[in-house]
């Protein structure tokens, strides 16, 4: 099947785009691949330092001989995605040697949960955490010991980051490894409704703590498709997993077994051997836009729309906004999965899963067929799916049907016609909306404003009985420069009961939602950002705003628009408290939303 023309044009306009930046990176990391091996440029003193712990390998990794592998790791035992990293140094350690080659941790990275911080000042410091993590993984790889690093992170900001410090030491070959999901626990729709009932105080705090407890219950990734997974949807898509690798559950053989050839891979692609496959070569615009392409089939996570374009930029790549829309013409929505569906993503992958989806767009010309990945050259390994045949791992033809068309489609027989995201503009500047889970009678919104400064202000409204007709509820003051662009995830109940009252009810916001955003429309990572003296500064309450997602339009329709500012913000109480201080810098000199609202690249 020919590549379908819009693919191929948006990646021809990124490819030019990017040919001044692209050029300059790649000259830098053939530069770094020039000078050989790392470790033949350390001196003696720099050698005994690196290896004074490592025992009987100290032989090795003097002669460099064999490969040395770095894992960068994002382990902690707090968090249910990144608990299951705790074992796997030894299992590493154990598989390398098999291999004959060493390993060593590099380094860890820091890794905070969304659900944790939800509504708490902590969720000031997420989308900054990425940046952090892309710093702290480049310190580990700064010590320039590596012929290829073993990536291990799953959640919403890890990923991200990783992938842009992967980048950034683009001349060595990279190989990211999940964790996998957690087993399923209640439906996502029970708990969407206990939720929905305690903000109408109609249940009691123990029945929603035990409705949460029966959802987030064990080790693995949340099983909605939201951030996290979508991160791991990617990984596939842009190649830097293994086929397969995606979804298999924590503490399983199949889990472990593809740890142990994630080892193998990593050391068969360094250097040394004859199948270098340095991470900066793979991460090129095919595989950027392969990554947006399964981000609009899948229907994923509107946070990466901010993610991408600073993982791109940090491997010379330039997104546009506009690329993301064009490609969201062209690519069907084929997956249904929570909050888009019923389903999580273990039902997704046992009803086929991202196997089935990449055939279905390859054979459809929606992916770049002959992008490069971990696993060889071109996208038809990840059409396989991974199986253990007496203890033994193996790949295997993926399902050419789905096994549920409730929760996966064809390409020709898709959920929509069109992947679930959309760009709008208008004369309150420029952001998105995430449509797949809304109903097509809601994508027009035309209603008076209601503004606020914050989600407090805007639960507490709701609690007074103040919402009795349309209204676009409008939230601003909360991009990047402003707080640091926290995800208002905990005002999907509140917008929901309204909704669901009767109300015809919209969001506008310079902030973000998350990869749960579901049935009400919401236009989010407005920029300019209110703080940045962005339009959304001079609404007033009544003004009539139009969020209009079949035309891609976001506009307040007044006369007397060019106005002053109606308020500024005061922003001080973002200066303090749980480590807020500690950012001030990154919100002075955080780039906006539209680029990826970076502050390392």
């Amino acid at each position: 099947m020919p590549l379908h023309s819009t693919i191929a044009r948006v990646t021809d306009r990124i490819r030019a785009r990017s040919e001044a930046t692209r050029g300059q990176y790649l000259g830098r990391m053939a530069k770094a691949v020039a000078d050989g091996p790392v470790r033949a440029h350390l001196s003696c003193g720099n050698q005994a330092h690196a290896y004074a712990a490592m025992g009987a390998e100290k032989a090795d990794l003097v002669a460099g001989r064999v490969a040395n592998l770095g894992i960068i790791t994002s382990y902690n035992d707090m968090l249910s995605a990144h608990k299951p990293f705790e074992s796997y140094p030894d299992l590493i350690r154990g598989a390398a040697a098999k291999a004959g080659v060493t390993v060593q941790v590099a380094g860890g990275v820091p890794a905070m949960c969304d659900g944790v911080t939800q509504g708490q000042p902590g969720m000031e410091l997420s989308l900054f955490s990425r940046d952090v993590i892309a710093l702290a993984a480049g310190v580990a790889m700064s010590h320039n010991c590596f012929d290829a690093a073993l990536y291990l992170g799953v959640c919403d900001k890890i990923v991200p980051g990783l992938v842009m410090a992967a980048a950034t030491f683009g001349h060595v070959p990279a190989v990211f490894v999940p964790a996998g999901p957690m087993t399923s626990g209640i439906p996502n729709d029970q708990k969407s409704r206990v939720r929905n009932a305690w903000a109408e105080g109609r249940a009691t705090r123990e029945e929603l703590m035990a409705a949460e407890m029966a959802s987030y219950h064990g080790p693995g990734t949340c099983t909605f498709y939201g951030t996290a997974n979508t991160n791991q949807m990617l990984m596939e898509l842009m190649g830097l997993h293994l086929p397969g690798a995606s979804f298999v559950n924590p503490g399983t053989p199949l889990r472990d077994a593809l740890t142990v050839a994630a080892v193998e891979r990593a050391a068969a692609i360094t250097a040394l051997g004859n199948d270098f496959r340095p991470a900066g070569e793979i991460l090129d615009e095919r595989a950027y836009v392969n990554g947006i392409v399964g981000l609009m089939a899948t229907g994923g996570s509107t946070n990466l729309v901010l993610h991408l374009p600073a993982m791109a930029r940090a491997s010379g790549v330039l997104l546009d906004l506009q690329d993301f829309a064009d490609l969201s013409e062209a690519v069907p929505l084929m997956a249904k999965v929570y909050p888009n569906g019923l389903a999580d993503v273990n039902h997704f992958h046992a009803a086929g899963g991202l196997q089935f989806l990449i055939g279905e767009l390859l054979d459809a010309g929606l992916l770049h067929p002959d992008a490069k990945t971990v696993a060889g050259e071109g996208l038809a390994a990840y059409r396989q799916e991974p199986v253990l045949t007496d203890g033994r791992l193996a790949w295997r033809a993926g399902p050419t049907a789905s096994l549920n068309d409730k929760i996966v489609r064809p390409a020709a027989e898709p959920f929509a016609a069109q992947g679930g995201l959309k760009l709008l503009t208008g004369n309150l500047g420029k952001g998105v909306i995430k449509v797949s889970a809304v109903a097509p009678e809601r994508h027009v919104i035309e209603a008076p404003a209601r503004i606020f400064h914050t989600q407090e202000a805007v639960k507490a409204a709701f609690k007074a009985g103040e919402f009795t007709s349309d209204t676009v509820v409008v939230v601003r003051f909360q991009g990047p420069q402003a707080n640091g662009m926290p995800e208002l995830h905990s005002l999907t109940p509140t917008l929901s009961v309204l909704q669901d009252r009767g109300l015809k009810v919209a969001l506008v916001t310079d902030g973000r939602m998350s990869g749960a955003s579901g049935k009400v429309p919401a236009a989010i990572h407005v920029a300019p950002e209110a703080a940045a003296g962005g339009p959304l500064a001079r609404l007033r309450d009544g003004d009539i705003l139009r969020l209009d997602a079949v035309a891609g339009t976001l506009a307040v329709l007044a006369e007397d628009f060019d106005r002053r500012p109606a308020v500024v913000a005061d922003l001080s109480a973002n200066d303090h408290g749980i480590g807020r201080e500690l950012f001030a810098a990154f919100r002075r000199h955080v780039g906006p939303a539209d680029t990826g609202a970076a502050l390392v690249v």
